[in-house]
């Protein structure tokens, strides 16, 4: 039969080793300030700007339903504001993107009802090419964007949001303009409105062409 072990002593570790105790319950434990927590008092809250924009919010989920084409409304009334219609020729036009994913997104399309890019006929095509680079010359000037996302979704299953009239994108971009927020809100947030938007941009097109 084994003999039962004698208790071990506890050896007391120096101060200078011993764990810190922690709190118990809610207790706080006092904050130490430093020159890096005295920094971030400064700067915190930040100061924010706050948009609100309803109408994005139905636009986004789908709740805006037009029983005619908003291009051809466009297409038929006069270039200003109130149609965001910036310019016309004989066969295109450009018209300010109403819900921008970036400052000066702008459309670039065919005043003719058509959704098919090869029904478009040689002149047509010619005029929206010609009309497409001009647009790009004078969003460069105005924003002095260090780069464009230009293209088109061809169809509804390529995400055109009016796939039954064709319209050409033109996105002025800037390095670190794309965060979090547009993924998960649905939302882009940009900091100029489209009065602005408006009358810069066709301020710089008489000037520019």
């Amino acid at each position: 039969m084994a003999l039962p072990r004698p208790p071990r002593e506890k050896k007391k570790l120096p101060k200078s080793r011993r764990s810190p105790r922690r709190p118990q319950g809610r207790e706080e434990v006092p904050l130490v300030k430093t020159a890096l927590a005295s920094s971030f008092e400064e700067i915190w809250p930040q100061e924010r700007d706050l948009m609100i924009r309803p109408d994005r919010y139905r636009y986004v989920r789908k709740l805006v339903k037009s029983k005619s084409c908003v291009f051809c409304l466009c297409a038929q009334g006069k270039a200003s504001f109130e149609t965001l219609t910036l310019v016309k020729t004989k066969q295109s036009m450009v018209v300010l993107n109403k819900y921008p994913y970036n400052n000066g997104h702008l459309l670039v399309l065919p005043r003719r009802h058509c959704g098919e890019l090869l029904q478009l006929n040689s002149a047509e095509y010619s005029d929206l090419m010609e009309l497409l680079r001009q647009s790009v010359k004078v969003i460069q000037k105005v924003y002095g964007c260090e780069g464009l996302n230009i293209g088109m979704n061809h169809g509804a299953v390529a995400g055109a949001g009016i796939p039954a009239h064709l319209h050409w994108h033109i996105i002025p971009r800037w390095a670190g303009d794309v965060n979090f927020f547009p993924l998960i809100a649905e939302t882009k947030v940009v900091v100029e409105s489209l009065e602005s938007s408006y009358h810069r941009i066709k301020e710089a097109w008489q000037e520019v062409l």
